[in-house]
């Protein structure tokens, strides 16, 4: 009698949890889809940010931009240069899942010779981090050298 009281909870627990297994388990015919993770995304058009060779005081401005690939909307928290001559500006207004927006960022181009910085962007997407890489090379201007043609001399006869 008492092996009947313990077995016949036991066998129902076991059919529940067959029963629950197997609608759990896709059809032999069925694709196995992954779930798709919800959340903000950011998508950089770029990770680089190549000013190439500069002359010295020239425009320090550059643009990337972004996309949030995910489903709910993107907060950027902070962005920060890995030094001063490096200042990034960000959207404080969340993007909203679909749409772009736009980093500044400005080097120092007053200050001559190669360079290769790092932006650092926090986001709402967690402990991911992204990272923009600033390089490039500033040097003096050049002077404008006047142009310098042959002269023709005129004989008179």
């Amino acid at each position: 009698m008492r092996v009947q009281k313990f077995l016949l909870p036991l066998a129902a627990f076991l059919v529940i949890a067959w029963n629950v297994q197997a609608q759990n388990t896709p059809a032999p015919n069925e694709p196995f889809k992954l779930d798709v993770l919800s959340g903000p995304v950011m998508e950089l058009e770029s990770t680089v940010v190549d000013y190439g060779t500069v002359e010295k005081k020239s425009e320090p401005l550059r643009k990337v931009k972004f996309t949030n690939t995910g489903t709910a909307p993107l907060v950027i928290q902070s962005a920060r240069g890995s030094c001063g001559c490096t200042v990034p500006k960000w959207p404080k207004e969340p993007i909203l899942p679909g749409e772009t927006g736009e980093l500044e960022i400005r080097y120092d181009t007053t200050r001559p010779g190669a360079f290769n910085k790092k932006v650092t962007i926090v986001t709402n997407e967690g402990a991911q981090t992204h990272t923009i890489t600033v390089k490039g090379n500033v040097v003096e201007e050049q002077e404008s050298i006047p142009s310098s043609k042959p002269s023709i001399l005129k004989s008179d006869g």
